[in-house]
């Protein structure tokens, strides 16, 4: 037994058996200070004394060897190492160490040999192995730490062993293909890991063609193994890290088939296609969950999103199309008396009062449906207040600025510390804002930038830079008052006399530092007015004659989004979108574009993996 544990922990027990003499603990402290001074040959002359004694080995044995490397005394190394394997065959650092410094002395071929031999001697001895190569990974020696584990996977019988030390292994390789192979490994050893496995794979594999090539081994994986659902679920979450909610959303369906769910999945993946905006496809995906589920537990949930969905698509496709308001509306009116009054049906209402209110001009009916909302009794508190800001928009929009902040400054009390309270002291700042008391507004804006919400902290944020910005060099505001006027107008849907004070802005205040905030807002009235052509000069003029400005990545993203979607200029959104990624590199908009690029090139066609038919 001693044996044994001799193999395992040769130091560990050399140290609790014999101890050391006082005159030798003061010899070691002496050699290690000679050796942090710099003073090596003080430093071996001491060590060299104290390795004659078996005892003082596992104090002195790894500075001892730094000592005589850094004196380039490779021959006395070699000696003392050999003296050792012949004294302590059992301990395999010695081994190691001495296929160590055979490369030191370089001499690659017998350091090579020597260690695979070494390694291969103690293949059958798993803690031996296991120690031999976390040694050598430690030392540098990666290739050979490689080796180590491969060779007790290969007599173990386990393809699941040492799948994290040899995934570490092929990052520090940069063998990346390799290292994903290892992470799935253990993600397939158990199903817990899997999470671990992704948020380990979302840090390492920040370029878009690891994504591409994790894609290309999943779906090998998939045809190896069809009824393992872990490289499916994989497979989804790369699609999502991808923005290939389509994607997602076949692998999604398919699994959801075999293990008979409920649609949970699919329906998530849908509402992260909204709240990415990507309309088009959480239509699809909703459309599918409604034929798919009609007495299913997320029926009501995907009802309800399916309509959030196209109302999006709609007010984002431009001219609004009034008629298809309309029927958005009696959608919203259809759904409330299809499922009842609920918490979900009054949500619906709430998006019905909007779209009242800001596309078709009834005010008078979005308020009736508010303020009902805001009487049902038993509702969620976060309900009301959300009514109420929406009340308080309206009477905005109504010209009613008082009625406005009265609503928006009792959610700011109910709400107190809550994103909701933060959104309303957001409202109340802009309001201060329209009415140019540029001041007020900034005092609430200095409160919201340290919001826990980070979209309303960068709102605040947004804001508050550009009064400062525009009013610095500009004692009188008055400037900045005209242009806090327009963006009433716009809010009021005054489009034609927002329109109409922004030209008279560009000859009444020339190379005023607003110009590229005028160029932009004007580009973006135009555009929801239809008039593509115009909005696309603007923002070419954003872009070339205030390159270095804010607003620039935001014109070009928004140029190819024109051309993409309200031209179908296919080819010009290319190459707009393959140029936006080169020029700006860091924009917010980076992943968007390059999905759109991806998309338009035809990256996401749906796999022959998955053979179902699209859904329309």
């Amino acid at each position: 037994m001693l044996k044994l544990l001799t193999t395992i922990f040769p130091m560990a027990l050399i140290l609790f058996c014999v101890q050391i003499s006082a005159q030798d603990i003061q010899k070691i402290s002496l050699a290690n200070q000679y050796y942090e001074q710099g003073e090596l040959q003080k430093a071996q002359a001491i060590f060299e004394e104290l390795s004659k004694k078996p005892k003082n080995l596992p104090q002195i044995h790894s500075r001892y060897l730094q000592v005589l490397n850094q004196l380039g005394d490779f021959d006395q190394a070699e000696k003392y190492l050999s003296r050792l394997i012949k004294q302590y065959p059992d301990i395999i650092q010695y081994r190691l160490d001495l296929g160590i410094l055979y490369r030191k002395k370089g001499e690659e071929a017998l350091a090579d040999s020597y260690l695979e031999e070494t390694l291969s001697g103690i293949r059958s001895q798993k803690f031996q192995i296991i120690s031999a190569s976390q040694y050598l990974f430690n030392k540098h020696e990666v290739e050979h730490a490689l080796h180590g584990y491969k060779l007790s996977r290969e007599f173990e019988k386990d393809q699941h062993l040492y799948a994290l030390e040899l995934a570490e292994i092929y990052r520090r390789l940069n063998m990346k293909q390799e290292m994903v192979g290892e992470y799935l490994n253990f993600a397939s050893s158990n199903p817990n890991n899997i999470n671990y496995v992704k948020n380990v794979l979302q840090n390492l594999l920040t370029e878009e063609e690891d994504l591409v090539s994790l894609e290309q081994l999943l779906y090998q994986k998939i045809q190896k193994e069809p009824n393992e659902t872990l490289y499916a679920s994989l497979l989804i979450w790369v699609n999502l890290q991808q923005q290939n909610f389509y994607g997602a959303f076949i692998q999604a369906r398919a699994l959801d088939k075999k293990e008979k769910g409920q649609g949970e999945r699919i329906l998530n993946i849908g509402k992260i296609a909204l709240d990415n905006k990507d309309f088009k496809n959480s239509i699809k995906i909703f459309n599918y969950l409604i034929k798919q589920y009609r007495s299913g537990v997320n029926y009501e949930l995907a009802k309800r999103y399916l309509i959030k969905s196209r109302e999006e698509l709609v007010k984002t496709t431009f001219p609004v199309d009034t008629t298809e308001i309309a029927n958005l509306i009696d959608d919203y009116r259809n759904m409330v008396l299809e499922i009842g009054i609920n918490e979900r049906t009054l949500e619906a209402m709430r998006s019905q009062a909007l779209l009242y209110a800001f596309y078709l001009n009834r005010k008078d009916s979005a308020i009736q449906i508010l303020t009902k909302i805001i009487d049902t009794p038993g509702i969620n508190p976060t309900l009301t207040s959300q009514a109420k800001l929406d009340l308080g928009d309206i009477y905005l929009l109504n010209g009613e600025p008082w009625e406005s902040t009265l609503l928006y400054s009792q959610v700011e009390k109910l709400q107190k510390d809550q994103s909701l309270g933060y959104e309303a002291k957001l409202r109340n700042a802009k309001l201060s804002y329209y009415k140019g008391d540029f001041e007020l507004a900034q005092s609430h804006l200095d409160i919201l930038k340290l919001a826990t919400s980070r979209e309303i902290a960068n709102n605040a944020m947004a804001l508050s830079l550009l009064i400062q910005d525009n009013t610095v060099f500009d004692s009188t505001d008055q400037a900045m008052q005209a242009f806090a006027q327009v963006e009433l107008d716009l809010f009021q849907n005054n489009y034609r006399l927002a329109l109409d004070k922004l030209e008279t802005m560009m000859t009444q205040y020339p190379g005023h530092s607003l110009t590229d905030e005028i160029l932009w807002l004007r580009a973006n009235i135009l555009l929801e007015l239809g008039e593509f052509t115009v909005a696309l000069e603007l923002l070419s003029q954003v872009v070339q004659d205030y390159q270095y400005d804010i607003l620039s990545d935001d014109a070009y993203f928004l140029m190819g989004t024109i051309n993409e979607d309200q031209l179908n200029n296919q080819p010009e959104a290319m190459r707009i979108y393959n140029d936006f990624l080169i020029r700006f590199p860091g924009s917010i908009y980076s992943a968007e574009a390059r999905k759109r690029y991806r998309a338009l090139r035809g990256d996401f066609k749906e796999t022959p993996l998955n053979p179902e038919p699209s859904v329309n």
